[in-house]
């Protein structure tokens, strides 16, 4: 049972899911916010993103460069996201009902689940088939037992997340140093890479996979913000998160690209694992498995921002009661989901990663510029957070403007698009198959929101606001009853 502030008890499952955190229960740490995104692209997920490039023929250098490029960019959106969550302690999906509407958000939520669902399964195959090439171990067995530890890390929520995150970020920072020192001094093996230059295509497709391998955090990097007091400076929480996320993703992809040059390597925990033993005997066992560690707490990541859209869904067709009961089962019907997908699952690693990273990225990049341009150029992060859990309130059943601005921004990347072995635009084939739809849907989306938002009467929207912060400050509001008047607050149970 929640205590008197409505938190969980310390160590227990946490009470809150896509309701509001009032201002009392905001016990989060800005400082937290850094190591906390530097872990979750502190693994060798990340390394394999630096194999794309060598295998469509592109040097080390050229791999970094373009990796570096794609993350900064990437990051810079998924930064901006991270200060809405302690501004307006909500879970990203449901401050999106502003732009889209309290159903029309579906849509979108469709492109997030494939995300965190499409991450999971990438997540469990690269490590099965990495445990059982160096170990043996049997990848039915890896799947399934690694899909319960996230699967629990995901039920007890944001709190365990932040703990679990910030154990395994002092664990491993030491192992990948001493990796990298070993790198630069000719200790950790390696040899003369092989015949590789500069192709357009692969350097496009490097920073493209890149970018969105960090632009895919956007649609949740605010359900692990919003726990920061409301007064948390932005510019303290945008810094953090983009240097936490920025940081370790460049580290790890250059890291990968010397090893796909080096070690000829195609699998980046087996990888990992030899050029660790080169160090020393032993060395390489211990890496992996901080790594796999990693993994697995962002796959607890995945299925609590997976359950958060879920829940969102559920509640834009019908108002649901968040509770504690609610959150497990989305979140063990989430696990089933990946596992069973991953155990049906033979495609090639590689293959399978920069095809999900593309299609990640086709379907989320519209949404965040429509998104970043509401809140910081349109509506100014000014919201009436009430009425987000109405239908009936000032943003609407359909938010016409959004969903426009998404549609047009979507159908724009089509004839960009650049899936090979299964779809390639008539442009991208004029382009020689340079993919820069991702940047042609950004660009479209954002323009055309700002455009359409126009049309918005945002003057008459803020009686609405004031009401809805009277109510927030006074602790009478109730989210879930948001339909009635004058429930007063009570914590979800």
């Amino acid at each position: 049972m929640p205590n008197h502030t409505g938190e969980p008890p310390r160590g227990g499952i946490e009470v809150r899911s896509i309701d509001y955190v009032p201002e009392h229960e905001r016990h989060g740490r800005v400082r937290d916010q850094g190591p906390f995104w530097f872990l979750g692209n502190f693994q060798f997920f990340t390394i394999a993103i630096g194999f794309i490039g060598p295998s469509m023929g592109l040097s080390l250098g050229y791999t970094a460069l373009a990796g570096a490029i794609g993350i900064l960019f990437g990051t810079l959106f998924m930064a901006f996201h991270a200060s809405q969550g302690a501004e307006l302690g909500l879970p990203q999906m449901i401050q999106s009902r502003a732009q889209f509407g309290y159903r029309g958000v579906s849509l979108v939520l469709i492109g997030t689940l494939f995300t965190f669902v499409g991450f999971n399964v990438v997540d469990v195959v690269l490590m099965a088939s990495g445990l059982n090439g160096i170990f043996g171990w049997n990848a039915t067995v890896v799947t399934v037992i690694t899909s319960l530890i996230g699967m629990l890390l995901a039920i007890y929520g944001h709190d365990w997340l932040h703990r679990v995150f910030r154990w395994v970020f002092y664990l491993s920072l030491p192992l990948y140093l001493v990796l990298s020192y070993a790198i630069l001094t000719g200790g950790a093996g390696g040899k003369v890479p092989s015949a590789g230059g500069f192709s357009l295509v692969a350097f496009a497709a490097q920073i493209a996979a890149s970018a969105s391998y960090n632009i895919t955090y956007a649609p949740y990097v605010s359900d692990y913000s919003r726990y920061l007091p409301r007064n948390t400076p932005a510019r303290s929480i945008i810094a953090s998160v983009f240097l936490g996320a920025a940081s370790s993703a460049i580290w790890l992809i250059a890291m990968g690209a010397w090893l796909a040059t080096r070690l000829g390597a195609s699998d980046g925990l087996v990888a990992l694992y030899q050029s660790g033993n080169a160090v020393f005997h032993g060395f390489g066992a211990l890496i992996a498995l901080s790594s796999i560690t990693a993994m697995v707490a962002t796959m607890g990541l995945n299925a609590y921002s997976g359950m958060l859209t879920v829940v969102t869904a559920m509640d834009s067709l019908k108002t649901v009661r968040p509770t504690r009961a609610l959150r497990v089962v989305v979140i063990v019907l989430l696990t089933a989901l990946w596992t069973a997908i991953s155990l049906a699952t033979s495609v090639n690693a590689i293959e399978m990663l920069f095809a999900a990273l593309t299609i990640m990225l086709y379907l989320l990049v519209p949404w965040t510029a429509v998104n970043l341009v509401d809140y910081f150029y349109v509506r100014r992060g000014r919201y009436a957070i009430t009425h987000l859990f109405t239908p009936h309130g000032i943003y609407g059943i359909w938010g016409k403007q959004g969903l426009a601005a998404y549609l047009l921004g979507f159908a724009a990347t089509v004839p960009f698009f650049v899936l090979p072995g299964v779809y390639t635009g008539p442009i991208a084939t004029r382009l020689g198959g340079v993919d820069i739809g991702w940047l042609v849907g950004l660009l479209v989306a954002g323009v055309a929101y700002y455009l359409l938002s126009r049309s918005l009467d945002l003057p008459a929207e803020q009686p609405a606001i004031e009401a809805s912060e009277q109510a927030l400050a006074s602790l009478r509001f109730d989210p879930h009853h948001a339909h009635d008047k004058g429930v007063a607050y009570e914590p979800a149970a």
